[in-house]
């Protein structure tokens, strides 16, 4: 017997990609059990975010066959060996950053920058043959086995649904403003694409203490949804040099903008929008291979600057409680963010919903 296949291998449901572009298919796959240092999840929820559909389009090539999925939370339903501070029955935010905790950027509390080979594969097909746990997690699935440092314990009183959005979508807009611009209070800012992660960078900048937080969006729709989530002003992008309406607003340039979408013709314009001394905070990513043009002499005479944010830089062992704890104050909106709830066999149709645009967050719920 095959011991890739044998009985003691747990078979789950998993969301399958066999070819970049493709419908996913709904697949009885192998999970293996957790070996040391890992945790297995059940999940209950697990979020689409866009980096999910670009990695399933092929926009930043990978491996097939592969699950994807990557803002999971779930309940604990077994541990390896030498796992610590997480028990059986727990409820955990499952997040794709997988950290050694000792590498220089792990040492130096960027744990999102690891720098060690912590790959693993516990998912295979029936027939033994490899299938991809795409961006550590894979949680377009029943089950999940990932490392011990992706996941964060919750409170019982959180539902898993909002907890999943904790998983990326959120740390990632909020940790651009208070960990990548360390925003100060008082000052301005541009947030051009009010999707799951711009609505996020609002909060963000609203918990931070922004004086003007202007929203840069193609349609009016979700212009109105970004006040709703604290944008003091809006402004079309598709008006003519939309730059202007942001600095009449603000009464001078921004403190730092942030790009909150992967297209170029934002990043193009993001400087546009800067104060002397301003930064523009790259977190929205293109496609592999697409160009950014801007003028350095422009930064440099104007002391601006361009800072890449990946996942917020966040340290999620701090980070999430403190999101959830501003959460159950009502200080931030999570329930707010889902805008459809679907099954796992619904997930073609949630991933159409999905790049619609017209989706904050949709959610896979399992049963």
């Amino acid at each position: 017997m095959n011991p890739l296949t044998g009985p003691n291998m747990p078979q789950i449901k998993a969301a399958v990609c066999h070819a970049f572009g493709a419908p996913l298919t709904i697949e009885t796959v192998t999970l293996a059990a957790p070996e040391h240092g890992e945790v297995e999840v059940t999940l209950k929820a697990c979020a689409i975010c866009h980096s999910d559909v670009t990695y399933m389009e092929g926009g930043w090539g990978g491996t097939l066959p592969a699950v994807y999925g990557h803002e999971a939370a779930g309940h604990v339903t077994a541990l390896g060996a030498g796992v610590r501070g997480i028990a059986l029955g727990d409820p955990v935010v499952v997040t794709l950053i997988r950290s050694c905790g000792t590498c220089p950027s792990c040492a130096s509390g960027r744990p999102v920058a690891c720098e060690s080979d912590m790959a693993s594969g516990p998912l295979t097909m029936p027939d033994g043959s490899p299938l991809h746990q795409a961006m550590h997690t894979g949680g377009f699935a029943e089950r999940v086995v990932v490392n011990q440092s992706q996941v964060v314990k919750l409170s019982d009183t959180i539902a898993m649904e909002a907890a999943s959005l904790l998983a990326c979508g959120v740390i990632t807009g909020i940790g651009a403003v208070v960990n990548a611009a360390q925003l100060r209070a008082g000052q301005d800012v541009v947030v051009i694409g009010t999707g799951g992660v711009g609505l996020n960078a609002i909060q963000g900048a609203r918990i931070a203490g922004a004086r003007r937080i202007v929203a840069v969006d193609m349609t009016p729709e979700k212009l109105v949804i970004a006040q709703e989530f604290g944008a003091t002003d809006t402004v079309l992008a598709t008006s003519d040099k939309p730059w202007r309406a942001a600095k009449k607003a603000m009464g001078r340039g921004a403190d730092a903008v942030f790009v909150t979408v992967g297209a170029i013709p934002a990043y193009d314009q993001a400087p546009h929008y800067l104060a002397n001394g301003g930064k523009v905070i790259m977190v929205g990513m293109p496609h592999s291979g697409a160009m950014s043009t801007y003028e350095p002499v422009m930064l440099a005479a104007t002391g601006q600057g361009m800072v890449g944010s990946k996942m917020g830089d966040v340290v999620i062992a701090r980070d999430i409680p403190w999101m959830v704890d501003l959460y159950e104050q009502g200080r931030l909106k999570l329930d707010e963010l889902i805008s459809g709830r679907w099954r796992l066999d619904q997930i073609n149709e949630a991933i159409t919903d999905t790049k619609s645009g017209s989706a904050k967050r949709n959610v896979i719920v399992f049963n």
